[in-house]
């Protein structure tokens, strides 16, 4: 028999822990790939083949190479949480809790700038202006689509005789073939992630889990091995 002391309420079910969400470079990292692939292959070849300090030339070339490449191609990365933000750029790892994050800024570069006002660049989510233009004529294209078609649907003005636009909008109201024309504004891919983004750190800055102390760490496993094929590299130069 058991007292109301022996019955211990049963335990609740505790919430799933939401996983990070990566934001990482595709094509830096194809081309990070490949530039690896390449290195490898003449290295190597340098290595076996060569004669007299061209292996060892290779060698400490590959040192300071391989983890170069690494760390401007495939290390950055934005892992995105509910409670911070943590930046892996090249040769450093910063984790910004939320409750310390000031502003997303997107420029000719897109930063994150904490409340202390150091800013820090996210590598992995690079501005392409290119990508902004062509974002910018989508939208720009979309708009006259939709005004030319509801220019076309109320009879408008302007679809008399301006050549075959002209003849197109009488018979049938519009352009042919016209695809779907987007209902929100176009935005380029980075400017996407940002938009996410920012809003996660609008809709969690608050929470007491999201407060903290931002903390920077250097990339010892980058910086080492660099710093030690260069180091190798300049002496086997100057001893010719």
């Amino acid at each position: 028999m058991t007292t109301p002391e022996d019955q211990s309420p049963a335990p609740q079910p505790s919430a799933p822990e939401t996983k990070d969400r990566i934001y990482r470079s595709p094509a830096g990292m194809a081309g990070g790939v490949l530039l690896l692939g390449l290195a490898g292959w003449l290295g190597l070849d340098a290595i076996i083949v060569g004669e007299g300090r061209t292996p060892w030339l290779a060698l400490a070339s590959l040192i300071l190479a391989v983890p170069l490449v690494v760390a401007f191609t495939l290390r950055p990365a934005v892992f995105s949480g509910q409670d911070r933000l943590r930046v892996r750029n090249p040769f450093r790892v910063i984790v910004l809790p939320w409750g310390q994050v000031a502003s997303l800024r997107s420029g000719y570069s897109n930063e994150v700038v904490a409340a202390s006002g150091r800013k820090f660049q996210l590598w992995s989510v690079p501005v392409s202006l290119r990508a902004r233009k062509r974002a910018q004529q989508r939208q720009s294209r979309a708009a006259a689509e939709r005004a030319g078609g509801r220019g076309g649907r109320t009879g408008g003005r302007d679809t008399g005789m301006t050549g075959f636009g002209g003849l197109t909008g009488l018979r049938g109201g519009g352009p042919r073939n016209a695809g779907p024309v987007p209902d929100g504004p176009v935005r380029a891919d980075t400017d996407r992630v940002m938009d996410e983004l920012r809003e996660l750190w609008e809709a969690r800055q608050k929470e007491e889990s999201a407060q903290g102390e931002v903390t920077v760490r250097w990339a010892w496993e980058i910086v080492g091995p660099a710093v030690a094929g260069a180091v190798v590299l300049g002496i086997l130069l100057i001893v010719g």
